[in-house]
Order: structure tokens, then sequence, then C-alpha cells
């Protein structure tokens, strides 16, 4: 089995075993354009639009579209500083981009400014994504958008091999940045919620919640949802009841033992 084929089940496994209702994707940073995958669409130069960097999200996993987005081809700015696709203007460090329509003060703009993550300028040309299932390249991380139960599974699922908790700070806006920059820079899984216009133009559901997990800890992921799985465990074993008194493993009745608390007859 090639690399490529391991990604691929990686992704079918994902879909069936959470019961996915969309794809999760393959994303990567491209350094040159030698790097864009055979057959991907460049929305300005194949199709004459500009997209925001969601909706590229949104055509691989919605549609199964393999997507470039370089310089030219986006049409919201907070992707263009986050990728160090441009140099952040001075006005945007200040904080004058958000304030006062969104923040009271400029001081408060400002450090959200600072604190924004930013890829190196002039690192990186674009960005690639693609179907985890049908990828044609090894991704630097995989984002999947599910419900509150599915990212409970998958968060289980990531402490299985050694414990692994993944932390988080949000923030309500630029999603594609958030979800993609700190995992390029840290290596670690991360939480996002889509942001506004992830909702308003790339369709994101009122339920949707995105994982990120850098290409490092893919496998990890995957070994969880199989063991869960493997154990009954896994998302679609879990059933609502509101049942008193339900029947429960054994080591909770030893710790209810040792407690003096009421344990099964």
């Amino acid at each position: 089995m090639t690399i490529l084929d391991e990604l691929h089940s990686y992704g079918e496994d994902l879909e069936k075993l959470l019961l996915l209702r969309t794809s999760p994707i393959a994303v990567k940073l491209l350094e040159k354009e030698e790097d864009i995958p055979e057959g991907a669409i460049r929305p300005k130069r194949d199709r004459g639009v500009h997209l925001a960097q969601c909706q590229a999200l949104a055509m691989s996993r919605r549609q199964n579209a393999t997507v470039a987005m370089l310089k030219e081809d986006h049409w919201c700015w907070g992707p263009l500083i986050g990728f160090g696709l441009v140099e952040p203007p001075d006005f945007y460090l200040e904080g004058q981009i958000i304030f006062p329509r969104m923040v009271a003060s400029l001081e408060a703009a400002k450090k959200l400014a600072e604190e924004s993550p930013r890829l190196e300028y002039g690192k990186y040309i674009g960005v690639v994504s693609a179907p985890l299932k049908t990828a044609r390249f090894s991704p630097d991380l995989v984002m999947i958008y599910g419900d509150s139960s599915q990212l409970r599974s998958m968060l289980l699922a990531m402490k299985y091999k050694e414990g692994y908790q993944v932390t988080s700070t949000f923030d309500p806006i630029d999603s594609c940045v958030y979800s993609i920059v700190p995992v390029i820079l840290t290596g670690q899984c991360r939480i996002t919620l889509p942001d506004p216009g992830d909702y308003e133009r790339a369709l994101a559901g009122e339920d949707e919640i995105i994982f990120s997990v850098p290409r490092g800890k893919l496998e990890e992921l995957i070994l969880g949802i199989r063991h869960l799985e493997e154990i009954g465990l896994g998302y679609s074993h879990f059933v609502q009841e509101m049942r008193p008194d339900f029947p429960r493993p054994e080591f909770y009745k030893k710790l209810f033992k040792i407690w003096g608390l009421d344990v099964e007859k």
C-alpha cells in the first residue's frame, strides 16, 4: 500500500465510522507552482472568478474538488495575511480594520492584530485542498467538519495512544486562518469555530465545528477511531436513553463500593 493509498483509507474510515456529512479535507501549503497537483482548479485562471478560502475548502469537502488558492484567487483579506501571501499593512497591525466597528478600543484591536497567527511572508505561494479520500498529495494537515458528538469521538480517539488532549483558544472570525496556521506552526491539533463568512458564503452548518489534525498526528486519530469502534464505543454505538439505574461497567461498581455508595444488585 502506498502512502496515498493509506491516506485515502484514512479518509474513507473517518467518513464511514463518524458518519460525516462531508469529506475530511486534506490541506497543503504550496511553496512553488510545481507543487500544485495536476487537475487542481485554479479559480481565477480556470473559471475567471475569485473565492474566499472557506469557499474553496467547502468545494473540497462538499464537491470532491481539488482547489489551489494562490494570491490572485482570493476575495477575502484574512487568509492573504494569515498565510503570508502578502505583507500586512501598518494600519492592519495598528488595529484599524476592526476598530471601532468590532472592538471598542484601538488598543484592544491592535492586540488582536498582533496576536493573530501568521505564516512567514513569502514562504508559501498558496494553499491546495482536496478530499482526503482522493487527494493526490500528502497533506500538512486534515480539517474535519463535524458536530459536537463527532468531535467528542475524535477527542476520545486522540487520547487512546498516548493520552493526548487537545487544547484550543477560540476566535469567532478568520476560521480559515485559525484552523490552519496554528496547526502548521505548532504541530498540534486544534478546534475552530466556523466564522460568519464560512456560514454565510461557504454554507457551514450552525451545528458544525472544525477539528484540525496535523499530518504527524493523523495516524494517532485513525488508530483511536478504529479502536473505539472495535470495543463498541465508536460514534454510531452511542444511543440516547433517559434511563435511571442504567447498566454500568465493572469499574463503576468497584469505585462506588469503595465510596460506600449503592451498587447494582
